[in-house]
């Protein structure tokens, strides 16, 4: 039995999920290197109709895009400036003390802060930046509940389908029991 959709439901976009995050970079193989070394993110295929240089990475249900800039003047010119004020990307973190030592293990400068007083809701951040000066923060960010000013009933939280399917090794295109499964986590 179909579900009847309300006025509401017509009326928001149909999307799903953050899918992706594009950088420029001034040395693909440089910026591959730090987000597989140093967050952790998996390099898959790219479309071969892509006639550019560049890199695809995938884990924690988004993706990052590198893309070999061709102009450098479109890259921030300052890769030191860390102000959290600033344009981010965050990832949240189940155990901030293990990637802060990460960081000092791979020698990325960073700035530590906790925003909050309350035990159950402080936040600690880490903010570094990329090999091109793109800022990045790692968060413990689930100790912060968030709270709709306005239509809570809005809020869509990513379903089985937000994330692509992930093809394990030596498995071919059609094998649906060789992906990994898809999940709400």
């Amino acid at each position: 039995m179909e579900q009847k959709k309300n006025k509401s439901d017509e009326s928001r976009p149909p999307l799903m999920a953050l899918n992706h995050v594009s950088r420029l970079c001034r040395d693909v193989k440089k910026s591959l290197e730090f987000y597989t070394k140093v967050l952790g993110f998996v390099e898959t295929e790219r479309p071969a109709s892509l006639d550019f240089d560049g890199a695809w990475l995938f884990n924690y249900g988004v993706g990052i895009h590198l893309v070999q800039a061709k102009d450098e003047e479109k890259l921030p010119s300052n890769t030191d400036h860390l102000d959290p004020m600033d344009n981010h990307i965050s990832f949240q973190c189940e155990d901030m003390e293990a990637l802060e030592k990460r960081l000092k293990e791979v020698d990325v400068k960073y700035i530590k802060r906790t925003v909050g007083e309350q035990e159950d809701a402080a936040i600690d951040q880490l903010f570094f930046n990329d090999p091109d000066g793109f800022m990045v923060e790692i968060c413990n960010c689930e100790n912060l509940e968030l709270k709709p000013r306005d239509s809570a009933d809005a809020i869509r939280l990513p379903g089985d389908r937000h994330a692509p399917p992930v093809s394990l090794p030596g498995s071919s295109d059609h094998a649906d029991d060789t992906r990994l499964p898809q999940t709400n986590s």
